[in-house]
């Protein structure tokens, strides 16, 4: 299996490349790729056989999903891929938008209509999206955001509720406010108590509570003074819950501290606002809790395997009192343990398998509220007046969502949770409820399964619960179904006829709680009871206020198209983005497929070209003759010192290198320049020579300590012979083996070197083969290109290991005072 996804094409062509059978399969099959570009002529001339053959077509890659997909045309005519193509080729649709372009003829046929509704991230953006498909299709497609409640769109398709004509819609998700004023200080509170101002003439209840029985677990969770510690790396939890802290006009982040075990003791960077702060992260919960005795919640975001441990081991720190476990999937066994452990240690647990809670305007548990447009567009910056419980974590963020355009918002919303066995019950949340003075009226929304709504019937028969409370069951569709029907949640499942979501919802009624007729009425219910709440003055509305300033993530601004950014850096080097990397242009898949080699992926590099073949052996050979001059030179020098005093492989590499430079290594540009300057002025090889000699400057390329005209260098030798045979033209080559004739002439070890010679014979490569402008040549040449074959070689030759290092005695001069000298 591959590390990352390979086309089809090319994973056959490496099967069929290196493992060997006697199978038919051993046999190359035939294809042709296809881009928006073809040049179908010219694929005619290269693959004849398309016009004789039966045909399939289909992307190259979407394995495993291409029939579903319908993306698989098969015996085919060279004319019905044309057909098959045209309609797909190159559209970038995907989803559900494509499905629609794709079958609108059987749509309009048969008169469908089709309704969508959507809230969620840059929800409007996929609106937008699903409004113009229908406008170019055709097809009726009615659209509709967070202002429409979540299954009105079922009684529309039906035709018992009215479309409305042009639903009220945002221009786009980005409500976030930037801050005009240029102040760094948190924004001043838009609110410190709830939304409903109590008066001391609020009109009591109909009925009065009987007195709370004494529990050893707190009536308030969280406050606006509230210190977590968070279990797991969950960064982008961590910065949801700061955000939501600012936007509360809070004085501190909630997030005291981070717990984990994976790594060592460091500090973690968050936004609070538009300023950068450090939140510190622990290896141990030990360590977290001594240094944060202020904290007193735990959010852990532990995997099911050790959500137990950690829960358990936190639960031996007095200072906690909720925990909230995150994780799905907890064995029922272990859940049950826990719940007896945090009943003994006066401890609330909220979850497992849960999103959480929040609390407006004072804390939120981790990813509870969705992102912080939803925030704002549900007004959870500041108290209300409706406290909620509910099972699902997705159905609290809708919850929120109704409560937000139905009342004067959420004073506290809790998921316990879609376990068998939740730490906390609907009955323990509704109890905080009825005695916090600040709930005027309660939402449950429960659940097919488990007995738990009964208990709140009892307690409204007790008198124990008298503030009003809105439930609704869901799942009673399940009595349409023959069998017994397991729901998602582990818990949502009825055993028995008392745990159907119907008979619950009837007893609720029957026990007086606000019962909608379907989950589609749940919002006029809530509306209608506030409403009468607020007739009889138990709730009185404050005056709303604006949201406080709250800055945008660069990278949400970005996606939503807000902004733009100037990149820092360009890089023609790769492209690691996508599947594959790409090398100039080229997959990486392709590159080993047509066995371009070192040569021929430096071309594709350093000049962001595809080399001639002959061009790619000879930068091969290069590498080769470069790979290792001996120990005596001075880069191999300072790497056998560096090594044998202990340094490490990259530091005594790097030494090494550094040395590279006219005197050593850096001879191939310098030739390569000096020659060419002296060529493309005309001049003839003596006068160049003369020239040099006048100025008392050497002849980079030219000369070697011990080869000579007599004792040639291989080296140079095989390299020239196989420029002169495959190089369509030598001329700068030709120049310099003319001066070498000069200088040889004067002496015999004046010869051209193997850094002149590569460097005259890579420029005859870059102007004459073909892939560069004489610009573009002369360009590689001047920021000195070339040198970086010598770095390349060389870097394999200075891979050496050495024992430690001291220079004997007898090597050194000892230079003394003259008066010491005698």
């Amino acid at each position: 299996m591959s590390a990352k996804a390979i086309s089809e094409q090319t994973g056959k062509e490496l099967l069929y490349k290196f493992i060997c059978t006697t199978s038919a399969i051993q046999n190359r099959f035939k294809y042709a790729r296809v881009t928006p570009d073809t040049d179908w002529a010219r694929l005619l001339q290269d693959h004849p056989w398309l016009l004789s053959q039966n045909l399939v077509v289909k992307p190259d890659q979407l394995i495993k999903r291409r029939g579903k997909l319908g993306l698989v045309g098969v015996n085919l005519t060279l004319d019905g891929v044309k057909s098959w193509l045209k309609p797909r080729l190159g559209q970038e649709a995907t989803g559900i938008v494509r499905a629609i372009r794709d079958y609108q003829g059987p749509l309009k046929e048969h008169e469908v209509t089709i309704f969508v509704r959507r809230g969620g991230p840059n929800y409007q953006e996929g609106l937008r999206v699903m409004g113009e498909v229908g406008k170019t299709t055709g097809i009726p497609i009615h659209v509709f955001g967070t202002e429409t409640h979540m299954t009105a769109i079922v009684g529309m398709a039906l035709g018992h509720r009215p479309i409305p004509n042009q639903p009220p819609t945002a221009a786009h998700t980005a409500n976030f406010l930037l801050n005009a004023s240029g102040s760094t200080s948190t924004p001043a509170p838009s609110r410190t108590a709830s939304f409903s101002e109590s008066r001391a003439d609020e009109v009591a209840p109909a009925k009065k509570a009987k007195p709370a029985m004494p529990q050893g677990k707190s009536t308030t969770l969280f406050s606006r003074h509230t210190k977590a510690i968070v279990w797991g790396m969950q960064t982008r939890a961590v910065q949801g819950m700061l955000d939501f802290d600012y936007v509360c006009s809070r004085d501190e982040p909630s997030v005291a501290a981070m717990v984990y075990p994976f790594t060592g003791d460091h500090k973690q960077k968050f936004y609070w606002g538009h300023k950068e702060i450090l939140i510190p992260v622990f290896k141990n919960m030990a360590d977290a809790m001594r240094k944060h005795p202020e904290v007193d919640v735990l959010i852990n975001f532990a995997s099911l395997r050790s959500a137990y441990d950690s829960t358990m081991e936190t639960m031996n720190y007095a200072q906690i009192r909720t925990i909230a476990i995150i994780a799905e999937g907890i064995p029922e066994a272990l859940t049950r343990k826990l719940i007896k452990k945090a009943d003994q240690k006066g401890v609330t647990i909220i979850g497992p398998a849960t999103v959480g809670g929040i609390k407006p305007g004072c804390f939120k548990i981790g990813n509870t509220g969705g992102m912080l447009d939803n925030i704002l567009a549900s007004k959870l910056y500041r108290p209300g007046s409706v406290a909620y419980v509910s099972r699902s974590g997705g159905m609290s963020n809708e919850l929120n969502n109704i409560i937000s355009r139905t009342t004067d918002g959420v004073y506290e919303g809790v998921a316990i949770g879609g376990d068998r066995y939740p730490g906390s019950t609907f009955m323990d949340h509704v109890l905080r409820y009825q005695d916090t003075p600040g709930v005027k009226m309660i939402v449950v929304l429960g659940e097919i399964g488990g007995a738990e709504e009964y208990k709140i019937c009892r307690g409204i028969k007790e008198g124990r619960l008298t503030k009003p409370i809105v439930c609704w069951c869901i799942g009673t569709c399940a009595t349409m179904f023959s069998s017994e029907v397991q729901f998602g949640h582990a818990g949502a499942c009825a055993n028995q006829a008392s745990e159907t979501a119907v008979a619950k919802n009837q007893a609720l009624k029957e026990a007086g709680v606000f019962v909608p007729r379907s989950f589609d009425e749940l919002g006029e219910i809530i509306q209608s009871v506030y409403e009468d709440l607020v007739a009889n003055g138990v709730i009185v509305p404050a005056q709303e206020v604006p949201p406080p300033t709250v800055p945008m993530d660069y990278s949400w601004a970005r996606e939503l198209g807000l902004i733009r950014k100037p990149a820092s850096f360009m890089t023609s080097i790769c492209d690691e983005r996508g599947q594959e990397l790409i090398y100039a242009g080229m997959p990486i898949t392709e590159v080993f497929k047509e066995e371009m080699g070192i040569g021929g992926v430096l071309g594709l590099l350093w000049f962001q070209k595809r080399l001639p073949k002959y061009s790619c052996q000879f930068i091969e050979m290069c590498l080769m003759v470069t790979a290792d001059h001996g120990p005596a030179v001075s880069g191999a020098h300072n790497t056998i010192i560096c090594a044998r005093a202990g340094k490490d492989l990259v530091s005594s590499l790097t030494s090494g290198l550094l040395t590279i430079g006219d005197r050593f290594g850096g001879a191939l540009d310098a030739a390569a320049k000096m020659f060419s300057k002296a060529f493309d002025s005309g001049i003839i090889p003596m006068e160049f020579v003369n020239k040099m000699k006048k100025e008392g400057k050497l002849i980079m390329g030219i000369g070697h300590r011990v080869k000579s005209i007599n004792n040639p260098d291989m080296r140079v030798q095989i390299l020239k012979d196989y420029v002169r045979q495959h190089f369509p033209a030598t001329p700068l080559l030709d120049y310099a083996l003319e001066v070498e004739k000069i200088t040889t002439s004067k002496k015999p070890n004046l010869i051209l070197n193997v850094d002149g010679l590569i460097g005259v014979a890579f420029v005859d490569m870059l102007r004459n083969c073909g892939s560069f402008t004489r610009e573009e040549a002369d360009e590689y040449i001047d920021i000195g290109a070339l040198n970086g074959i010598f770095v390349l070689g060389r870097s394999m030759g200075f891979i050496l290991k050495q024992g430690l290092y001291r220079h004997p005695w007898d090597d050194i001069s000892y230079v003394l005072p003259e008066h010491m000298s005698m």
